[in-house]
């Protein structure tokens, strides 16, 4: 009994030969700002429309700002942006622990 050989050999697939990985060159200069550049200017927009909305509401209740539309605004600015800021620490604290509970 004998097994006769496949024809038409392998897959293009397979018969390829591994091609080289292009070089990666660093310049030294970041293309734009890092994560924590990031992370502290949105904190920092976060502090500033917070600031901004307790300023604008003391002015309405000294009777310095007459439009009670600007000031909710500012104030529903402040807080969706703290309920975002929360969200996203909420999901890096989760994805976090799902880290740390891999097994290894």
């Amino acid at each position: 009994m004998s097994i006769s050989g496949i024809s038409g050999g392998l897959p293009p697939i397979l018969a390829a030969q591994p091609q080289a990985a292009p070089s990666i060159q660093k310049t030294g200069a970041p293309e734009g700002p890092g994560f924590s550049e990031r992370i502290s200017g949105a904190v920092k927009e976060l502090a500033a429309s917070q600031t901004q909305a307790a300023e604008s509401a003391r002015a309405f209740e000294q009777g310095l700002e007459t439009d009670l539309a600007s000031v909710m605004v500012d104030q529903q600015v402040a807080s969706l942006g703290f309920q975002m800021a929360l969200n996203v620490r909420n999901k890096a604290l989760g994805a976090y622990r799902d880290i740390m509970n891999m097994p290894v």
